[in-house]
């Protein structure tokens, strides 16, 4: 069965950074379509990174110049490299194997002085 698994949430000041990872087992393709969502108190889960199965990416402009996903495929794991985090960025984040129900159990940013 497919599990997705994050780690690197935490507590970071304003402008500082986060390196978020998302650990998968029971994939059967080399190089899946990924994505990271987040969730923040009393708003729905949206959408921050993807990357697709031939490596293209896209963001919301909410996030766009400040994140960045990446994907080790001998690792089968894929990462959100956050910098520059404001206030907004709190929330749950978490991992998703695109075009599937399959979701990490996600893990908390709070960006706060």
């Amino acid at each position: 069965q497919v599990q997705l698994a994050e780690s690197g949430g935490g507590l970071v000041q304003p402008g500082g950074s986060l390196t978020l990872s998302c650990a998968t087992s029971g994939i059967m393709y080399s190089r899946p379509g990924m994505g990271w969502y987040r969730r923040a108190p009393g708003k729905q889960r949206e959408v921050v990174a993807r990357i697709f199965i031939n490596g293209s990416t896209n963001y919301p402009d909410s996030v766009k110049g400040r994140f960045t996903i990446s994907r080790d495929d001998a690792a089968k794991t894929a990462y959100l490299q956050m910098n520059n985090l404001k206030p907004e960025d709190t929330a749950v984040y978490y991992c998703h194997l695109l075009g599937t129900l399959n979701w990490g159990q996600g893990t908390q940013v709070t960006v706060s002085s």
